[in-house]
């Protein structure tokens, strides 16, 4: 049964069951900075079982795309060695929040692999948590399974948590026993080994308690179902494979890995470690990229980092010592497209990215290599086995080694390296981290104290969209982090209406700012925030008298600023549109700020734009604006918008019911931002920056309106100051700065030629103190000089002087001393620069070294210059015995 076959079965046999099928979210977890990278099927559905949000269905199945690497999932160092590790998978999974339990999780699993995929009953085994009588008397009613093959674990291995506080319970595991060939032999091998024999096929949840902050567990009002079931182990053993990767979900990539190695699969050990990396890993690339993650530094970008030097380091054990990884992602995309459209959607900004990382590892992995290699040679002549924590951070430093990456290569000489001594090296990006998880803690009180007053039933409808004014009763207020019923004079306070006409910050969209006022109070709305999707907080300052809950309020957001903002969004979409137009369909928004002075839009691309493309990009935009296109919104079902051609952004969460803001013919989103009634009122886009902000991430910014009207005003002002101190019309200053410029050059460069004359010149007086030291033309000086390059000049400029001979020249820089030796390529066999630097440089409190022919030094006792000269001579008389 092939795996596609095996997916949509999965996905068919739950919709027949009542369950919704809802899409794989990305590999990005929204709102949750606990998870890298979506690690499971129930991340998305994650504020579901949190009492956080509701869905529109009670039961629902996936088939979700994970990715495990980096964090507390993290199996990247047994990619490649195991059959059955991948950073890459898809996870099948059915979910019921409040509807059926463990009866019904049992029954369906059960049923749809012994019925639909036909496993013989007789292979298969179940665990349960060691005290789930439930469970196990479940299983024994709907399997028919004897009591030894219903296996009761403990809590390592068989009780769930979300975390260390909330949601957790119970699990149920479903295994098949794949032979005493696949295992490891041993006369005790049973189900909880680690060998392959007893292969997990499906984790079964059941999420029946809540654990309090003692560790106390109570029961769950709404008890609920997590399954997951990974795609890969099913498709192996529905195909009769003892591996994943010989299954069809693998196979076409491994095929492509061997024609552009050139190696055969299955004929090495050692090589199919490395081929089934690659194959694993060109998967997680293709799909990550496609999810918006690039490769940089930090966070997400370094996880992909690693991943792609790991494969890029297998592919040169496998003799690919040019790029290659890009076409592996070709084969995937061809391969996995047509389940997942978007990874054929990218497919250039995944060539490119991909191509790109590889060039620039490819540039020092040679060097890399080269000198872990010589630092292996020399630790096993010393008979130790530890790579210093130096060495692995210059790896990493300067050739962009990760360090488990410096570790995979080292394990099987059977080395290890110090990871305590690398990590002193990285204490500055540590404490980075540190001080940026503080700042995200700082916040969680008041966004606690907001979910609690949420999941109480209080809300507040925003009304922005149609109404610039509205009157609503004052529901909540929070001073300093807890309730109070009174706001007085001088109060800095957070209000909470029932109906607000102040867009909370989201979506990109700056937060509105106005006044609150009614009788006996004037409130100022500094900020206005949305914590939550049916909460809107207002940030105040109580100016005057005193504002209660239950007073009537008039909330006016600022009109003008409001405007503003709505032309800078409206703006950002239309340049949206026109870059994707313009530089690819790869383009996509990865990050935006629209406020009412400026916006600012950040697009996923490579390379700088052009001031051609720019300018191209900008007229166009215009052209939109002068059109005076109506703007318009449409609140429909989600699945409609998307086939209408909005466009959805990743890591956003859409309902069922979705808002599309389109301009006809250019632009299409999915967004509940404020924006004008026609292009027209925009009045004008301006282009006024473009920049990088990250690998892979570009920005723009922009203004429009009033700014653009007034950035062009101060830019002629400029124009005509600058004109009139040139004392040229306004038209002719370009060329005059041109000819300054050129002039300026000009006189630089006679300047550095009269520089150079006086260097000659001043040398030949210098000649007139050269000493003959066993005929040999030696001269030791003090000179002026404006800092060690000229010093470096004056010394070739002797010795090219001298034709044969030993140069020595000091100098003095502010407080300090510089020295410089220069020898002549005819001595340096007998005289070599490097030791009389060496000799002479504690004369004047300092130390050096270079080559035989050159060499330098510095020291802080500039006084003692003349002492170090005559020592100087005293030493090349001794070289010359």
């Amino acid at each position: 049964m092939k795996s596609s076959d095996i997916r949509k079965r999965f996905l068919d046999y739950f919709a027949g069951k009542g369950h919704t099928i809802v899409p794989s979210s990305p590999l990005i977890p929204k709102d949750d900075p606990t998870l890298l990278f979506t690690n499971a099927g129930m991340v998305q559905f994650k504020g579901v079982f949190l009492e956080e949000e509701t869905r529109e269905y009670r039961r629902a199945a996936s088939c979700q795309r994970c990715v495990r690497a980096g964090g507390k999932h993290n199996d990247l160092e047994n990619v490649g060695r195991t059959a059955r590790h991948h950073t890459f998978f898809e996870m099948l999974g059915n979910f019921s929040f409040g509807d059926y339990f463990k009866e019904g999780a049992i029954e369906y699993a059960w049923d749809f692999l012994t019925n639909e995929m036909k496993l013989p009953k007789d292979r298969l085994w179940v665990t349960v948590f060691e005290t789930d009588d439930e469970a196990a008397e479940i299983w024994k009613r709907k399997s028919k399974l004897p009591d030894e093959r219903i296996v009761r674990m403990g809590e390592k291995d068989n009780f769930w948590s979300m975390g260390d506080v909330g949601p957790c319970g119970p699990c149920s595991e479903i295994l098949i026993d794949q032979g005493k060939d696949v295992g490891c032999g041993r006369p005790e091998c049973a189900v909880g080994c680690d060998c392959d024999r007893f292969l997990e096929l499906w984790n079964l949840v059941f999420m029946q308690y809540n654990r309090a902050q003692d560790g106390k567990l109570t029961p769950l009002p709404k008890q609920s179902i997590d399954t997951g079931m990974g795609l890969e182990r099913l498709s192996a053993v529905m195909q009769g494979r003892k591996s994943n990767y010989d299954s069809d979900l693998f196979m076409p990539i491994i095929n492509r890995i061997e024609e552009l190695a050139g190696v055969r699969y299955g004929e090495n050990p050692e090589s199919d470690v490395s081929i089934k990396a690659i194959a694993d890993h060109a998967r997680a690339i293709t799909f990550l990229m496609t999810d918006g993650v690039l490769p940089s530094n930090e966070g997400r970008g370094y996880v992909l980092r690693r991943i792609l030097r790991r494969a890029a380091r297998h592919g040169r054990f496998l003799g690919l010592k040019e790029p290659f990884i890009f076409h592996v992602n070709e084969t995937v995309i061809a391969h996995m497209g047509a389940v997942y459209p978007e990874i054929t959607r990218a497919k250039d900004l995944v060539s490119r990215a991909t191509r790109g990382e590889e060039e620039r590892f490819f540039e020092t992995l040679e060097r890399g290599l080269s000198l872990l290699d010589e630092e292996v040679r020399l630790l096993k002549e010393k008979k130790e086995n530890v790579i210093p924590g130096d060495i692995a951070f210059k790896l990493y430093d300067t050739f962009g080694f990760p360090i488990d990456l410096t570790a995979d290569i080292v394990r099987k000489e059977g080395l290890t390296v110090d990871e305590a001594g690398f990590s002193r090296y990285m204490d500055e990006q540590r404490k980075m981290a540190r001080a940026s998880w503080k700042g995200m803690e700082g916040g969680k009180s008041a966004q606690e104290l907001y979910k609690t007053l949420s999941s109480a039933g209080l809300k507040s409808r925003f009304v922005g969209y149609h109404m610039e004014a509205v009157s609503s009763r004052v529901l909540y207020i929070v001073k300093d982090g807890a309730s109070v019923e009174t706001a007085f004079d001088g109060d800095t306070v957070e209000i909470i209406t029932e109906e607000t006409p102040f867009y909370g910050e989201s979506g990109g969209q700056a937060g509105d700012t106005g006044v609150i006022v009614g009788k006996g109070f004037n409130v100022n709305v500094i900020d206005t925030k949305k914590p939550l999707n049916d909460l809107i907080v207002h940030n105040c300052k109580v100016v005057e008298g005193s504002i209660s809950v239950d007073d009537t309020a008039e909330l006016v957001p600022d009109r003008e600023k409001r405007n503003a903002t709505r032309r800078n969004h409206t703006a950002t979409h239309i340049l949206h549109a026109i870059l994707r137009k313009n530089v690819g369909p790869h383009v996509r928004q990865a990050g935006s700020l629209v406020g009412p002075d400026y916006f600012r839009f950040d697009f996923s691309h490579f390379e700088a734009l052009s001031p051609e493309v720019i300018k191209t990009i900008e007229e166009e935009a215009n052209r939109v604006v002068l059109a005076n296109i109506e703007v318009k919104t449409d609140v429909l079902p989600y699945k409609e918008a998307v086939e209408r051609g909005a466009l959805a952004f990743f890591g956003e969460k859409y309902g069922e019911t979705v808002r599309m803001v389109q301009v006809p013919g250019v632009s299409a989103e999915l967004c509940g931002g404020t924006h004008v009634g026609r292009t027209g009122d925009i009045g004008l886009i301006k282009i006024t920056a473009e920049s990088s902000v990250a690998s892979g991430v570009r920005r723009i910014e922009a203004v429009t309106g009033e700014g653009a009207y007034g950035l062009l005003s101060k830019a002629e002002e400029m124009l005509k100051e600058s004109a009139r101190i040139l004392k040229v019309p306004k038209n002719d200053v370009p060329e005059k700065i041109r000819k300054l410029l050129d002039g300026q050059r000009e006189l630089e460069k006679e300047i550095e030629r009269l520089k150079g004359k006086g260097k000659h010149t001043a040398a030949g007086e210098i000649l007139d103190q050269v000493r003959k030291i066993k005929d040999i033309s030696v001269l030791a000086a003090k000179v002026e000089a404006g800092d060690a390059k000229e010093l470096r000049e004056m010394a070739d400029a002797l010795r090219t002087r001298l034709g044969s001979g030993i140069v020595v020249l000091a100098s003095q820089q502010d407080t300090k001393a510089l020295l410089l030796a220069a020898v002549t390529k005819d001595l340096t066999k007998k005289f070599s620069a490097g030791e009389i630097i060496k000799r002479i440089a504690p004369a004047v409190g300092g130390k050096g070294g270079g080559k035989e022919d050159l060499a330098q030094a510095g020291g802080p006792n500039p006084e003692k210059i003349n002492d170090a000269i005559e020592l100087a001579y005293r030493v090349i008389e001794e070289a010359a015995g």
